[in-house]
């Protein structure tokens, strides 16, 4: 194994100590249990709350269904939109705490959680990932407006923790969303597909050849973001899109 000459490890064990002292051992979100760096500092009773995603679920979305369900089956959701991707697959379901999570990490730049929102996408996502042909991963982008103001894109550092994990060509230079559009939390099902309509396109004198890509983001809700980003990949030669995001909301589509 690689060692550190001694003064670089010196100063990692002195800076290390340092960020203990900023950052200690204790998860983030309860305060109550120990929690580390390399756990994203969420404690090992706050992941056993988290609700993973397991069958049955939509073919087609992932959204999950209680009971059982032995054939294969599409939501209402998907039977009533015309979505681009062939598949969405989320980690987790985006309850309280997930979504506090997320929204912390994006919104209040606590990169801290990162390695525990990347762990939940990558031990779902890899499995399957490796046992099929992608080509590409391409997280879904930001406005330069809102990548400027947040400072970072959290879905381009979550595809790149997964694109190591699958070993699979991170491409950050192939999707622009060229339109600064509002924020999709409360538009209902229809407003939210006009919304994101027409925000995506490839980067001037892009084109695809067959390539199967893999669209990833933090959260899917109604898919419509992700769609238009699928529409416009497609459009420009893509064979076919998935999606995979670390968390999968529910939606209410009783404003349409």
């Amino acid at each position: 194994m690689f060692a550190l000459p001694e003064p670089l490890s010196a100063a990692k064990s002195w800076l290390d100590t340092a960020l203990s002292f900023f950052y200690p051992n204790v998860c983030q979100f309860c305060s109550d249990e120990s929690a580390t760096k390399q756990e994203g500092f969420i404690g090992a009773n706050c992941r056993a709350q988290l609700k993973l995603i397991q069958p049955p679920f939509c073919e087609k979305c992932g959204l999950p269904y209680e009971g059982q369900i032995t054939t294969s089956f599409q939501c209402s959701n998907c039977r009533e939109l015309e979505l681009q991707f062939s598949k969405a697959r989320s980690a987790a379901l985006a309850d309280a705490m997930l979504l506090d999570i997320i929204h912390r990490y994006k919104y209040s730049r606590a990169l801290w959680f990162e390695p525990f929102l990347a762990g939940l996408l990558i031990n779902a996502a890899t499995p399957g990932l490796l046992s099929e042909q992608w080509d590409l991963i391409v997280p879904v982008p930001l406005h330069s407006l809102k990548r400027t103001e947040r400072e970072f894109n959290q879905a381009e550092r979550l595809a790149r923790q997964l694109s190591d994990a699958a070993q699979i060509s991170l491409e950050c230079r192939l999707l622009r969303r060229v339109h600064s559009t509002r924020t999709q939390t409360s538009l209902s099902r229809r407003e939210r597909i006009e919304n994101v309509r027409k925000a995506f396109a490839l980067f001037p004198g892009t084109r695809l050849n067959g390539q199967r890509i893999v669209l990833v983001d933090d959260v899917l809700t109604t898919g419509a973001t992700t769609s238009a980003c699928a529409k416009v990949l497609l459009d420009g030669g893509a064979a076919d899109v998935c999606v995979w995001t670390v968390a999968r909301g529910g939606f209410n589509p009783s404003g349409v």
